[in-house]
């Protein structure tokens, strides 16, 4: 009988448990769960900061006209196990800047998804953004998880651009995959390894390394640059 190709053995690895509530700390920000009566009002605030409200317009949800509109869907996601929502805190003002969540976990599987992202002009183009995106992908491969996903609509070329830029390689586009604020929405798919995040994570500690950046602030070395060589074909 002619051997059939079988997929390479994982027998010395084990599901991984789910990520906690706990606080996520770096040098410049930390990640706390996110909750209504300690972050709304800092994230309505900064989220005035985009009057085109374009950081809404990939989201499911938003824009919020009042800060009590904001402070009820805050409410009603906080606490939640998936998506587990951390609001992000910009350590130089203690306020809090920005979302992001952990979603479609699955341990047994081995694969969990980071999404709902919205981060501030506060938090935008920022190394305390780029911190907050390497703390989440740090906590889940220390965890065991075997693959980190990053989705977004494919017309979403920053989400894209963004994927790239951390290191999480292009797997494709589901065509019509979902429907939202009634219009159709295909979704690109990007994913990091856990055999690629030893690599990942100097591109990341090198990046982050005050030494990296001038007086001025300006990069000397870019995030792409370091991370261009690990990132995968599609085909």
């Amino acid at each position: 009988m002619q051997q059939q190709p079988i997929g390479f053995p994982v027998d010395k690895w084990s599901p991984p448990p789910r990520p906690s509530a706990d606080v996520m700390a770096g040098r410049l920000c930390r990640l706390e769960p996110l909750a209504a009566e300690l972050h709304s009002a800092d994230l309505f605030a900064a989220s005035q900061l985009d009057p085109e409200d374009r950081n809404w317009t990939y989201l499911p949800y938003g824009p919020f006209a009042t800060p009590a509109d904001y402070h009820t869907w805050v409410d009603s996601v906080a606490g939640a196990r998936d998506p587990m929502f951390f609001a992000i805190i910009d350590l130089a003002t203690g306020r809090a800047v920005g979302v992001a969540s952990y979603l479609r976990i699955k341990p047994q599987q081995g694969s969990i998804e980071v999404g709902h992202i919205h981060l501030s002009p506060l938090l935008q183009r920022t190394p305390t953004a780029t911190e907050a995106m390497y703390l989440m992908m740090k906590l889940a491969f220390d965890l065991g998880y075997r693959r980190y996903e990053w989705k977004c609509d494919a017309l979403n070329a920053v989400s894209r651009k963004a994927a790239l830029r951390l290191g999480l390689s292009f797997e494709g586009i589901f065509r019509q995959a979902t429907v939202y604020k009634q219009r159709n929405r295909d979704t690109a798919w990007y994913a990091a390894i856990d055999q690629e995040w030893p690599e990942l994570e100097k591109a990341f500690t090198f990046w982050l390394n005050p030494s990296n950046f001038d007086p001025a602030g300006h990069q000397r070395v870019s995030l792409s640059s370091l991370t261009a060589g690990i990132l995968k074909s599609a085909s």
